[in-house]
């Protein structure tokens, strides 16, 4: 029996609701057949919440029941993350600390200054990788708003940070190039087009998710600068 689901959310030329954009992404993960309405301006909107008497979006109907917005389909869905007390960030911390003594040991660490910016580059890569793993659902959800693969497939938003992990423990272990370049050029060349392209086409006024989701930076050239520091870096290597 074919299950089908309906959803009502907000995509504008200066807005992209992030949470429309995940609820979209579960009930397909679920086997949903997905009528996707998008509400285009703030009239529509309105007019969309004064109909159903619901003051935000994104709104979902399954089998013509409102289920309500992205927390609630979770928890229709059974996939509510847990309220009792997390040591996440506590615990990504100390792996990425641990993960980078095997690294440093793995491999042989070079001191000399050609080698201090490759250094510098993997080891803020470490950094900002465990910012964002300490609230991987946060960082998602800001990441989806601007980043042009993440808004398709809102999986790549949780792997990014792996890869991100994983590229800079890599240089770090001085693995060959073949397995650390190419993860870095990836996120480094879509981070780069999706970042100019907000930024600089789009003219969005938007927050970074590169420090986690709950951070207050804004998007703009120190986003742009990370993401091109990433893929020079790759270029860089692979020549």
């Amino acid at each position: 029996m074919t299950k089908t689901a309906t959803i009502y959310r907000m995509k504008t030329s200066d807005h992209v609701c992030p949470f429309g954009i995940r609820a979209k992404d579960l009930l397909r993960r679920r086997g949903y057949q997905i009528t996707d309405h998008i509400l285009t301006n703030r009239e529509e909107t309105d007019a969309f919440k004064n109909k159903y008497a619901v003051s935000t979006t994104p709104q979902v109907f399954i089998d013509e029941k409102r289920i309500g917005g992205f927390e609630a389909l979770r928890e229709y869905l059974d996939e509510a993350p847990s309220k009792s007390t997390r040591y996440t960030p506590v615990l990504a911390i100390f792996s990425m600390a641990a993960l980078i003594a095997v690294a440093l040991n793995f491999g042989t660490l070079h001191t000399s200054i050609q080698h201090m910016p490759a250094l510098f580059i993997a080891l803020s890569m470490c950094f900002l990788a465990t910012q964002k793993l300490q609230d991987l659902d946060a960082f998602a959800t800001q990441f989806v708003t601007y980043d042009l693969l993440a808004q398709k497939r809102v999986s790549y938003a949780y792997a990014y940070a792996y890869l991100e992990a994983f590229s800079g423990l890599a240089m770090i272990a001085q693995l060959p190039v073949w397995i650390a370049a190419p993860p870095m050029a990836i996120i480094g060349t879509l981070g780069t087009v999706s970042v100019y392209k907000a930024v600089y086409i789009d003219k969005r006024e938007l927050k970074c998710a590169c420090v986690g989701g709950n951070s207050k930076v804004p998007l703009g050239v120190i986003s742009l600068t990370e993401n091109l520091a990433m893929l020079g870096m790759a270029i860089w290597m692979l020549t």
